[in-house]
């Protein structure tokens, strides 16, 4: 069950993410700005982000493996017909219905959650995570193929192997009455979640270490083209380097968090994140300094080597975020796991799905590339004050029993 789940999660999010390739040769056809761009790669994030809360309460009411076949399933038309889009809109219409695909994830973490102990859940929801490197997979063979037949393919390939995956996770997926919740609990008894302030907290510690990972996803591919000149292979191969560890250490994240604690690990994710986006923030600066002997000419900024390797930093952090986070819903909200999983997963969405837009319209307003950065630094910044003083109380060691008695 596990390993089908995580499977068809991989499949999902590689398609999910599809236009953080797939959009570099729409964008010079169609001649599109950078704002332009980050709308067309940031739509099918949209949808994917909207649809997660009704996903979620679905997976409790009808339970997971029927909601998540049927998703798969209704996404493989709207897959294909993008390789006959001609017109921006074709494309942006389209991606709607292609970023179905991303509401798996909050199919997939309540279904799988249920099947495991509290002591083990971290691990089991880390390891489904780790179908987030199907972003990796895209930048590994989207290239590929639009390089050997042309962008119109990789569409009709996609929905092809959404077509597969959805049969095969039919096939060798189970399902457990037990873990559906009664039929009399309404949709206004799950949303009741919305009063807990634990959920927004998650919701924002989420929307960075997974709404900045999609952003970025779908973002550096283009970046290390026009940053560093790269082509489009090189520069996904690169990304990936990014990518692939912000899936596949999921599975870490979950076993680290289950052993040291949710809030211990989502705290030193965020500093890390911290310290490597303020590096990262430093655009390419050629300066002239005036010294006794004359003038003298400084050059500083990140070679793509160390901005590469800053970027693996950022994507394993993000991997065991990702990871710490849902670790708090798993022991907060065990009983209502898909709807809390679901609302949380909107926000982490919904931050990939802005993030983009906002990178494209930074860079149109300042002409700074690594202003997208300095944007991510900025969001840190705010859930490492927001966990202070939300966590400053029960951190707190009590009192002695002895001087309380006194008091």
């Amino acid at each position: 069950m596990l390993a089908s789940s995580t499977f068809a999660f991989t499949i999902c999010f590689a398609i999910w993410m599809m236009f953080a390739v797939l959009g570099i040769p729409i964008k010079a056809q169609l001649g599109l700005n950078e704002t332009e761009f980050g709308l067309l790669a940031a739509t099918p994030v949209l949808s994917g982000s909207l649809v997660r809360v009704p996903l979620g309460i679905w997976t409790d009411r009808y339970g997971g493996r029927i909601v998540f076949f049927i998703l798969m399933l209704s996404s493989v038309l709207p897959i294909w017909l993008i390789s006959q889009a001609t017109a921006y809109w074709h494309f942006l219409v389209l991606g709607l219905f292609v970023g179905l695909a991303g509401g798996s994830f909050s199919v997939g973490t309540p279904y799988v959650a249920r099947w495991f102990g509290k002591e083990r859940r971290g691990l089991a929801m880390g390891i489904f995570g780790a179908g987030n490197s199907g972003s990796a997979l895209t930048k590994f063979v989207a290239p590929a193929i639009i390089a050997a037949f042309g962008w119109q393919m990789l569409p009709k390939v996609y929905a092809v192997a959404m077509l597969v995956t959805a049969v095969a996770f039919w096939l060798c997926s189970f399902s457990d009455p037990a873990h559906k919740m009664p039929a009399g609990v309404s949709f206004s008894e799950q949303m009741k979640v919305l009063k807990d302030p634990r959920v927004w907290r998650y919701c924002q510690y989420y929307s960075v270490v997974f709404g900045g990972y999609v952003g970025l996803a779908l973002w550096m591919t283009k970046y290390y083209v026009t940053e560093y000149g790269f082509d489009m292979r090189l520069a996904a191969l690169l990304a990936a380097c990014f990518s692939l560890p912000g899936g596949v250490l999921r599975a870490l994240g979950g076993w680290i968090s289950d052993k040291y604690g949710a809030y211990k690990v989502t705290w030193w994710v965020m500093w890390v994140c911290w310290v490597c986006f303020f590096l990262l923030s430093y655009p390419q600066t050629n300066m002239i300094i005036k010294t006794v002997t004359g003038s003298t000419s400084l050059q500083i900024g990140l070679t793509p080597l160390m901005f590469t390797v800053l970027l693996f930093v950022v994507g394993v952090a993000m991997a065991v975020g990702k990871a710490s986070v849902f670790k708090f819903i798993g022991d907060d909200f065990s009983d209502n796991i898909g709807a809390v999983s679901g609302v949380v997963g909107l926000a982490g969405g919904l931050g990939g799905f802005v993030l983009p837009i906002l990178f494209g319209a930074l860079v149109d307003l300042t002409g700074v590339r690594s202003s997208a950065f300095m944007l991510l630094y900025g969001t840190v910044c705010v859930s490492l004050v927001w966990m202070h003083f939300s966590f400053k109380d029960s951190a707190r060691p009590a009192a002695p029993a002895r001087l309380a008695v006194v008091a």
